[in-house]
């Protein structure tokens, strides 16, 4: 009865965690200005690699191949959490990122633990599954038990056909 009761506050302050999480993830994302281009000129001028750890050469497969730029992947919640974002640049090339029926995952790859993202049972998947818009950000999250992934880890990240790897975690 005790370990029942406490996997129940357990899952309770997990849900907390995530839901402060991802709303301050969503406020501070939407608060953000795009730096995307505007549609019209993404033809005519590249896109410029995103900050971070992230090499121009591989972002730009993302970006032609599967049409988003990677944002890339930070601890949240004192790192309870992983978050991944990414940018649609090309909405019909981007629309299986957001397939709620494509299972997406988080591998750390020192470990080679591969992390779910999870379904709430209030809130549903933790991650956006709406129809894509253009130059919009877009998010998953992953539980990061016993804070096995540290900033600096590298990880892959895998939504369906869809794969990313050596995605450097980064601590903002």
């Amino acid at each position: 009865m005790h370990r029942a009761s406490h996997h129940r506050h357990t899952n309770l302050l997990l849900a907390s965690l995530l839901a402060g999480s991802i709303f301050t993830s969503i406020g501070f994302a939407q608060a953000q200005p795009s730096s995307a281009p505007p549609a019209e000129s993404q033809s005519a001028r590249p896109v410029p690699p995103p900050s971070g750890n992230w090499h121009a050469r591989e972002g730009s497969l993302y970006r032609r191949n599967w049409g988003v730029d990677i944002i890339g992947v930070r601890r949240a919640s004192a790192g309870e959490m992983l978050v991944f974002r990414y940018r649609i640049l090309d909405v019909a090339k981007a629309q299986p990122l957001n397939d709620k029926r494509k299972p997406a995952y988080l591998i750390d790859e020192k470990t080679g633990t591969k992390i779910s993202v999870p379904q709430m049972e209030k809130v549903g998947l933790l991650r956006t599954t709406t129809a894509p818009k253009l130059n919009r950000d877009y998010w998953m999250v992953f539980p990061n038990p016993g804070n096995l992934v540290q900033t600096g880890s590298r990880v892959s990240v895998v939504i369906g056909d869809f794969r990313v790897d050596g995605l450097v975690v980064d601590s903002r």
